[in-house]
């Protein structure tokens, strides 16, 4: 078995034991409910089968995840990690565009996480078992620092940090266009698309996101583009290039959102 124990963060406070179980290992709610329902969620040392049970802040969860859940996370030291900062509790990333954070469909091997393993071996035990250490994402075109946890209680820290969203995440981007006004806020819910659910979309039905945007700077040759400097308050997958591409004004080289267009030739979506 795999074991993940966290002392529930004063953001989670009162929210029911599936979610925070799905949260902290990073499983469906099906699966987070599962998980509980079989007697493999301990609260405060006592094994806890009511998915509905409320959680206190301080809260010790302990979770047991089969042990064929972490067989294919295996350290890979070909894959490069290039370390911004490191100290006994976190490590700070420079994470380079191609490169998948953590394994996944069509991505078993060969990811960051893979690499971090690697040169971190105690990260196992850290977080989901799944993507020991991770707290947070970046998209695999995306370049950009990613903070990692090297300890349970440094990850029960940046879990609450981000659930309480008291964390500063920035980005820089090149956009197709001009955006009217210089600085603004694009508040609209994220959520997965009906259509095609590997896509993202702007949808009533999605969950609350907001983007706040600065024009840096403009060029007009070869093309008209902006250069943005954005401030995330949530952070929604894909949300950055999703807000942008709703304002009509999609991450240059961006694909799958509309920003893949003559005559700039990015590889990739300009995203750091």
């Amino acid at each position: 078995m795999n074991t993940t124990e966290i002392d529930v963060p004063a953001a989670l406070d009162g929210e029911r034991l599936d979610r925070v179980v799905a949260m902290v290992t990073g499983v469906s709610r099906a699966v987070a409910a599962s998980l509980v329902d079989g007697g493999s969620v301990e609260v405060d040392g006592n094994i806890e089968r009511s998915v509905k049970m409320r959680v206190s802040d301080g809260t010790r969860v302990r979770i047991e995840l089969p042990a064929e859940d972490n067989a294919g996370v295996q350290p890979d030291p070909s894959v490069a990690v290039q370390v911004a900062y490191e100290d006994a509790d976190v490590v700070v990333v420079d994470k380079p565009p191609g490169l998948v954070v953590h394994p996944g469909a069509g991505n078993p091997t060969g990811t960051l996480v893979n690499g971090l393993l690697a040169r971190f071996p105690e990260i196992a035990e850290v977080g989901d078992p799944l993507r020991p250490g991770i707290v947070h994402r970046l998209d695999k075109g995306t370049s950009g620092l990613l903070v990692v946890a090297r300890s349970p209680a440094a990850y029960g820290v940046l879990v609450d940090q981000l659930a309480r969203r008291s964390v500063d995440r920035r980005y820089t981007t090149l956009v197709w266009g001009r955006p009217e006004p210089a600085t603004g806020v694009i508040d609209a819910p994220v959520g997965r698309s009906a259509r095609d659910p590997t896509r993202m979309t702007v949808s009533s039905r999605g969950r609350d996101a907001r983007t706040h945007y600065r024009v840096e700077r403009v060029h007009r040759s070869p093309a008209l583009v902006a250069l943005l400097d954005c401030r995330l308050e949530t952070g929604r997958t894909h949300q950055v290039r999703v807000h942008l591409a709703a304002i009509h004004h999609p991450v240059v080289g961006d694909g799958r959102y509309g920003g893949k267009r003559e005559p700039i030739a990015a590889p990739r979506p300009l995203l750091h």
